[in-house]
């Protein structure tokens, strides 16, 4: 049996300013293609189906569209919640889809909840699992110890009847790390940026049942221990981070004489992410200008700040999402003891330190003035500073 791996989609994901569901409906008109071609039989989704916990229409249109041409080509489903998702909002209506093959896990309730299929000497059983925090399955197995995450998954699957006969997979959607290695981040993985380590880690040999585990929770795709546990990492890029990654779906085939074998098969979006480097003129020169609707990140070398940059880039590159500066100020920047540089300074001072640090220059009147109101407002400082 052959099975794509997908994992946070993201539906209704904005990227600064730019809307994507265009680019995201591109891409999974892809993902259809390559599923008719390849014949698969069922398609896996790890989690963040969707950006957020309340989804936009036109997200949840998307993810209807994408699960209707599955249907209507008789490919199974199996989609589990991500931490971006809302539990009940994914879940809602999965009893009718399930009558469609459509097999959804978006609420833990103390089951490791499978599904099981033969095709000729291969019986193979799909397990799914949401994303869970050791709360939620401290509630359901009290008398277990359980602190951390890794105690949460391996306290659920040691109370899972795993049958070894027949080839097993798992859909998950955690923060899953090899020996003494995390998994490469992309940048745009909100939860795991922000809280990666001991407590929300989970070490892949806990996976050591099953032949294949689709995961979700990491953007760039890799394999995490052993080539059978793996991230797809999401269709399209979401941040600078991922600007060199090659986007790709995992094609599972799973056969009772062969085990689990793995390609990666090349996804191309409908508009790259690129990261560009120089000059605003050597930029914006003609012979180096490509691919002109590319969602673009530039670092400009330029010793002086060029006003309304953006504006500029924009009428080329319509969709440049920032510009940000390497040159010699931002390099003094760097080496500025942030810790220090407040030290008994007022916040006059301090603005000017950084004026003429970034501008070699001395700020004029009027843009303190200008300054002070933003501090104020922002409750920086108060009314009599």
């Amino acid at each position: 049996m052959k099975f794509l791996h997908l994992g946070d989609l993201h539906l209704g994901k904005t990227l600064s300013d730019f809307d994507l569901i265009e680019d995201q409906k591109y891409i999974l008109d892809q993902i259809l293609f390559i599923a008719d071609r390849e014949s698969v039989d069922g398609v896996f989704i790890a989690g963040d189906v969707y950006d957020k916990s309340v989804p936009s229409e036109a997200a949840t249109k998307l993810l209807d569209y994408f699960l209707l041409k599955l249907a209507q080509k008789q490919i199974r489903v199996f989609m589990v919640s991500g931490n971006h998702d809302s539990d009940d909002r994914l879940n809602y209506g999965s009893a009718l889809f399930a009558s469609n093959q459509i097999f959804i896990s978006a609420v833990f309730d103390g089951i490791l909840h499978k599904q099981s299929f033969a095709d000729g000497n291969t019986e193979i059983d799909i397990y799914m699992l949401p994303f869970v925090k050791a709360s939620q399955v401290r509630h359901y197995f009290p008398d277990e110890d359980i602190v951390s995450y890794d105690d949460a998954v391996r306290t659920i699957i040691k109370n899972t009847r795993i049958n070894k006969k027949n080839k097993n997979i798992l859909v998950a959607h955690q923060f899953v790390a090899g020996k003494g290695e995390d998994p490469a981040l992309a940048g745009s993985e909100s939860v795991a940026t922000q809280s990666v380590g001991m407590v929300e880690k989970i070490g892949y040999d806990c996976f050591d049942d099953f032949d294949y585990v689709a995961l979700g929770h990491i953007h760039s795709p890799q394999r995490v221990g052993r080539d059978e546990v793996r991230y797809a990492g999401s269709p399209l890029k979401y941040s600078l981070g991922e600007a060199n990654n090659e986007k790709s779906v995992p094609l599972i085939t799973v056969s009772a004489q062969e085990g689990v074998k793995i390609a990666l098969v090349p996804l191309k979006p409908e508009r790259n992410m690129r990261h560009i480097k120089g000059t605003l003129r050597e930029l914006l020169d003609k012979k180096n200008v490509k691919a002109p609707n590319d969602f673009i990140y530039a670092t400009l070398t330029d010793e002086d700040i060029i006003n309304d940059a953006m504006g500029i880039f924009q009428q080329i590159y319509p969709n440049t999402v920032r510009i940000d500066y390497d040159n010699s100020h931002t390099r003094d920047m760097e080496q500025v003891d942030i810790s220090r540089i407040a030290e008994n300074k007022t916040f006059p001072e301090l603005i000017g330190d950084f004026y003429r640090l970034m501008y070699h220059c001395e700020i004029t009147e009027e843009e303190m003035d200008v300054m002070r109101t933003a501090a104020r407002e922002a409750g920086v400082i108060n009314e009599a500073d």
